[in-house]
């Protein structure tokens, strides 16, 4: 698949966040361009708003993972404290020395709504030790132990759950998904062990025998949600997530896509419209910051680049995979 010209050009004018991304992966730049690009994240747009809302004791809102005083009674989950914050300027590029002190701080003074468990060390939830395992890894502290959670409380099936804790002893996609990003951030920052590989591919195979999207006992697809497209991905699982994961995940190892993401692959080329764009579909509900992405509806940049970005991988599948 060739990203159209006019396509292009839209991807091209964007925030420093998404577009130094469209210029490494789908325009071919020369580094020193996406590079460019890529350093003005911290002092432009996105980056730079989101930089300046961290409070002084290094948090954001004042929480871990919701913001102070969150009482839930707000619609949807709020995407406004500590490790929403840190995900988003981690996922867009923002050089880990922009934030230096930040880790101190955070050991020092956050603390997670569950139990009062200090920042560094994670909690129970299996996707905010995820989000923890690479936010750590990114900032330079030693979350060792973290990825060692992951290797014993992986599930008989290959997966995880959040809610082990409350006695589930079945593996959840959408929690199997973000524990497996944030075990892939960890090796490519921190190099990561053979044992956590392993866990990695276990996970993996948990999600390609039921071919990203059903369940293997009916076959029938999980949810419905999965086949609707939403930017950002926050915690919430589709079928595009997934695929981006699964070409991350290639591109890390070296190999070619695995043939069982063939029907995801073909959900997302499905939802490409006659312009060569994707459409938000919908918006998770939940406190922001600000806005990154289109309305409801609207043809979004940052879906249509990574749908664009992944069916390039998938299309060019018979030639050796490169790193990126």
């Amino acid at each position: 698949m060739t990203v159209d010209t006019a396509v292009l050009a839209w991807l091209l004018d964007t925030d420093p966040a998404l577009r130094w991304q469209v210029e490494r992966d789908l325009a071919g730049s020369p580094p020193e361009v996406w590079r460019a690009t890529r350093a003005r994240v911290a002092t432009e747009g996105f980056g730079a708003r989101l930089l300046a809302l961290q409070d002084d004791d290094g948090q954001w809102a004042g929480g871990a993972f919701f913001p102070r005083g969150y009482d839930g009674s707000e619609p949807g989950q709020p995407w406004k404290a500590t490790t929403w914050s840190l995900n988003s300027l981690r996922e867009w590029g923002v050089d880990a020395d922009r934030l230096a002190g930040t880790a101190e701080k955070l050991a020092e003074n956050s603390r997670w709504e569950y139990d009062d468990l200090p920042y560094w060390g994670g909690e129970v939830d299996a996707c905010i030790n995820g989000y923890t395992l690479a936010n750590g890894a990114w900032l330079g502290v030693d979350v060792t132990e973290n990825a060692r959670w992951f290797v014993d409380h992986q599930m008989d099936e290959g997966g995880w759950n959040c809610e082990w804790v409350e006695g589930s002893t079945r593996s959840s996609f959408p929690s199997t998904l973000n524990s497996l990003e944030g075990i892939l951030a960890y090796e490519k920052l921190a190099g990561g062990t053979d044992e956590l590989r392993e866990a990695r591919h276990r996970g993996e195979e948990y999600l390609l025998q039921r071919h990203l999207l059903r369940r293997q006992t009916t076959g029938e697809v999980v949810e419905s949600y999965m086949l609707r497209f939403a930017y950002p991905f926050r915690a919430f699982y589709s079928a595009l997530h997934a695929v981006d994961y699964f070409r991350a995940a290639s591109l890390q190892d070296g190999t070619a896509p695995d043939p069982r993401i063939a029907e995801a692959i073909e959900v997302v080329r499905a939802a490409r419209t006659p312009e060569g764009t994707w459409i938000q579909e919908r918006r998770h509900p939940g406190a922001v910051w600000f806005e990154i992405d289109v309305d409801a509806g609207e043809p979004s940049p940052w879906l249509t680049f990574i749908a664009t970005r992944v069916l390039e991988w998938w299309d060019a599948r018979d030639e050796s995979p490169v790193a990126g």
